[in-house]
């Protein structure tokens, strides 16, 4: 799964302690509720204008329901702003008596399956990254090798590239937890003394002032929270210790191995039918937002409203926290085209893929049969035309697919940003910019919470791409397509910040192919257009 902290390197300073983090301080800057929705003339934010196509061009307009397909995490279905949004599987009885009633290999899958979970209900949580499997996999046969005895030279090199950067990033890691750690403990262990002192089951910079220490230790201790979280969000902190943490433990660790849950054959790219149908998981935040961007319900008073409105959401829990597999991402995506999908986003990456040719036929088969793929770009704040980052449009045999869409993040305008600073870029990769920092959406336990990153761009790529189809349901796959990017609004030479970089400027065409900011009232005039002709 794409991780928002992957690549936070900056250092905060409070009281001397060094810490490894990279947020944005520019935290109590608020973005606009669903601005994503917004129109770039009247509102003066870089949103997609839904709601001004709503009022004014589909307004009267008959519209056909769509099935988008979220290969994520896990959604929580039943969540205010979805429970009318999600896809069931009409063939299925109730999804509850043990029988495969539509004889599709899959049993009780009434809303989805779950490819990381086992016949017994038990589910994946955490997995290891790619980088680390495939280092595990390699070491026997390669850890005594050179130059001269390795029988594979080219699989040797590969290797080589592996081991280097699983040792680096381990290494890079482990000097995060002696940095962060300081910071995190007295900030947590500071706050528990303010909730202890105010009763209070949470607490805000604003209760830490109005707290009165009854020691010199607790006048320290308040100092140093007030000094910290004046900069930095308590979530940012607790966020980047957590990444930290769970790298060291379950994703660059190379003794762990929960695979054995799901109890397939994983050597055998063929297996389809393994899993379960518990389509929510043990930690369905990723996908439950993602699919409150393409689909939370519009008009009915609730804190956010999706992009697309006569749509269903497909659940097809793929994505733990760690690395997806590659046999699972090419089975779910066979599973949605095979059950009705016209759209599936998928808002995850890694930076290694040993069976990318399972991913490549699947993607070949969804282009087919007129499936659209919306890709999440990254969080790296790299070029991907050179570095490594799966899945790609680009096959094994270096064509590439006519049913893909390869995302990049926008932003709303925080600290004078016109892109994401961590979004990943490329000027042959990266089709189409969305809105995709502070975006707004469902989480688990019925609440909503902003979040950010390239995986909050594609659903808002994916949720137009489904407003376009619920209207011209006819178009073909690469006719959407084409409508989604040719009526981007361009800004090739707009000078715009370099991700990753604090102080150098680009022009927006250097890092992408058309330089577009998707929108879909253009999109929809374009449809009407092309249908005409």
């Amino acid at each position: 799964m794409q991780n928002i902290f992957k690549n936070k390197t900056k250092h905060l300073l409070a009281l001397g302690i060094t810490a490894s983090l990279s947020f944005s301080t520019a935290f109590a800057q608020k973005a606009k509720l669903n601005w994503f929705n917004a129109d770039p003339k009247q509102d003066n934010l870089r949103g997609v204008s839904a709601e001004k196509a709503y009022q004014e061009l589909v307004k009267d307009k008959k519209s056909t329901t769509i099935i988008v397909a979220v290969i994520d995490s896990g959604i929580e279905i039943d969540h205010p702003s979805l429970k009318n949004k999600i896809w069931k599987n009409e063939k299925e009885v109730n999804g509850k008596d043990g029988v495969d009633d539509d004889g599709n290999g899959y049993i009780d899958d009434k809303y989805g399956w779950d490819f990381i979970g086992g016949k017994d209900g038990k589910d994946i949580n955490q997995d290891t990254y790619e980088l680390t499997r495939e280092y595990v996999r390699l070491l026997p046969t390669y850890k005594d090798a050179d130059e001269k005895t390795a029988k594979n030279k080219k699989e040797f090199q590969y290797f080589k590239l592996v081991k280097e950067q699983f040792e680096k990033k381990r290494k890079e890691l482990e000097e995060g937890k002696v940095n962060v750690l300081p910071v995190y403990t007295i900030v947590t262990e500071g706050l528990n003394k303010v909730k202890k002192a105010t009763k209070k089951d949470e607490v805000t910079l604003a209760d830490v002032k109005e707290w009165t220490p009854s020691s010199e230790e607790d006048k320290e201790t308040k100092n140093l929270l007030i000094r910290v979280l004046s900069q930095y969000d308590l979530e940012q902190i607790t966020g980047y210790y957590e990444y930290v943490e769970k790298g060291l433990n379950y994703g660059l660790n190379p003794e762990f191995n929960p695979r054995p849950v799901v109890g397939d054959n994983y050597a055998d790219g063929k297996e389809k039918f393994y899993g379960n149908n518990e389509v929510e998981g043990p930690d369905a935040e990723h996908g439950t937002h993602v699919a409150g961007i393409i689909a939370g319900q519009r008009n009915a008073g609730l804190s956010m409203e999706g992009v697309a409105d006569n749509v269903r959401i497909m659940t097809l829990r793929t994505v733990p926290n760690g690395d997806e597999r590659d046999k699972d991402i090419a089975n779910s995506i066979r599973y949605a085209v095979d059950n009705g999908a016209r759209v599936i986003n998928m808002s995850f990456g890694k930076e290694f893929s040993p069976q990318k040719q399972l991913v490549d036929d699947a993607v070949k088969y969804a282009e087919k049969k007129g499936v659209l793929l919306v890709h999440a770009a990254g969080n790296d704040s790299k070029n991907i035309d050179t570095a490594r980052n799966f899945p790609t449009k680009k096959f094994l045999n270096g064509k590439l697919a006519k049913n893909w869409i390869e995302v990049g993040a926008l932003d709303w305008g925080s600290n004078g940003r016109f892109l994401a600073d961590f979004t990943n870029y490329g000027k042959k990769s990266i089709d189409i910019f969305a809105p995709g920092v502070d975006i707004y959406s469902a989480v688990p336990d019925y609440k909503y919470k902003d979040n950010s990153g390239t995986s909050m761009a594609a659903p808002v790529v994916a949720g137009v791409a489904a407003m376009i189809l619920s209207y011209y349901p006819n178009l073909k796959v690469t006719e959407l397509r084409d409508i989604i990017i040719k009526s981007s609004r361009k800004f090739p030479k707009e000078k715009v910040n370099k991700p990753g970089s604090e102080t150098e400027k680009v022009e927006l065409g250097e890092l992408s192919i058309d330089a577009g900011l998707i929108n879909v009232y253009d999109a929809l005039l374009l449809a009407e257009k092309m249908t005409k002709k």
